[in-house]
C-alpha cells in the first residue's frame, strides 16, 4: 500500500492568511500555515473529489465506532479527519469544534492513515457523520434546503 501526502506551502494570493483551524491572530506572521492535502490510497477511486471533516481527537474513537460505515480516516495527535465527497458542506453548517476542510487540505501536523475502508470507497457518508458529530457536540442538526415547489 502506497500512501503519499501532498504538501502545499503556497496558497492563492487572494486567499486570506489563516489556518484551517482558525484566523490569523495579531501575533501571527502573514505567511499562511503549511498545509497538507490528504491523499487517497492509490487503489481506491476518488471520482467525487475529496473534502475532509475533522474533529478533536477526544471524539475520534466515538465517531469511528458508532458510524455504520467509515471511509479513510487520518489522525495526528490533536485531530481526526474523515474523507467525504467534495461538497459535503453544501447547505450544512458543521458544528464546532468540527472543522470542514475543502480539498482535504489540513494543517500539516503529519497526519497518518489510521483506518482503511473495508469496501471500495474512500469516503465516509457525510450525513451520518454530520448527525453523529451534532449528537456528540450537543448541537441540534440544521440545514437549509432550497424551497421546492410542485405543481400539477
Amino acid at each position: 500500500m502506497e500512501l503519499r501526502l501532498e504538501r502545499d506551502d503556497h496558497r492563492a494570493a487572494e486567499a486570506p492568511s489563516r489556518s484551517v483551524l482558525g484566523p490569523a491572530g495579531p501575533a501571527r506572521s502573514p505567511r499562511p500555515d503549511p498545509v497538507v492535502r490528504l491523499a487517497v490510497p492509490a487503489d481506491l477511486p476518488a471520482g467525487l473529489g475529496r473534502d475532509a471533516v475533522g474533529v478533536p481527537a477526544r471524539f475520534g474513537f466515538k465517531i469511528l465506532s458508532r458510524l455504520p460505515s467509515n471511509g479513510c480516516v487520518y489522525a495526528d495527535s490533536d485531530w481526526w479527519w474523515w474523507l467525504v465527497p467534495a461538497g459535503s458542506d453544501l447547505d450544512l453548517t458543521w458544528p464546532l469544534p468540527a472543522c470542514y476542510a475543502r480539498g482535504a487540505e489540513i494543517p500539516d501536523r503529519r497526519p497518518r492513515l489510521i483506518h482503511r475502508p473495508d469496501g471500495a470507497s474512500p469516503y465516509t457518508p457525510p450525513i451520518p457523520l454530520y448527525l453523529l458529530t451534532c449528537q456528540l457536540t450537543g448541537v441540534t442538526p440544521s440545514w437549509s434546503a432550497p424551497s421546492v415547489r410542485s405543481a400539477l
